[in-house]
């Protein structure tokens, strides 16, 4: 289902975001299992969706538009660099860089970067959301939208100067093209 994985992917928010608004606040029973399979096949899991319910529904974001773009960008990933095959690792949430840590006065960088890496790769512990609250604001911040990070982390690799060099730029008003 590659032509309208997103059709589904909005069906499967919605429902998420009905099922969180009923009173299901557990994400490890959240009852999407009937779903589990189609996001397994894009790289994605419960927490992918039960986070991105719980945000909206409490904080009225990130919304659709940003969910599916955020997923779009995994699932790329997920097919495109690792072959339809999860990592089978996760990222140790307590390993993160402190949230007051800044690159070039920067805050939230530096923590901002493995997360994103970690979203990309499916590594992302339950704890532990790309585009929480802390993220958002690092976001709104630097004007810079949480897909097209995913995109310029993509792009980047390890290279975790290339990432800062655009970021600054991008803080400094710069035109960045972001392929």
């Amino acid at each position: 289902m590659n032509v309208d994985f997103h059709i589904e992917l909005v069906r499967i928010w919605g429902k998420a975001v009905e099922l969180y608004n009923q009173g299901h606040k557990d994400a490890d029973g959240f009852p999407i299992e009937e779903d589990l399979p189609f996001l397994c096949s894009v790289g994605l899991n419960r927490m992918d969706v039960f986070d991105f319910a719980e945000d909206w529904v409490r904080e009225g974001a990130p919304d659709l538009a940003a969910f599916l773009l955020i997923h779009e960008q995994r699932r790329d990933y997920f097919i495109e660099t690792q072959k339809g095959k999860a990592s089978g690792k996760t990222m140790d949430s307590s390993a993160l860089p402190a949230k007051s840590d800044e690159i070039h006065g920067i805050r939230w960088l530096p923590r901002i970067i493995p997360k994103a890496r970690a979203k990309l790769r499916g590594e992302l512990p339950p704890d532990t959301m790309y585009c929480c609250g802390g993220d958002r604001g690092f976001f709104r911040e630097n004007d810079i939208h949480p897909a097209e990070f995913l995109r310029i982390v993509k792009r980047a690799g390890e290279n975790d100067a290339e990432i800062v060099k655009w970021v600054v730029d991008r803080t400094k008003g710069k035109s960045v093209p972001s392929n």
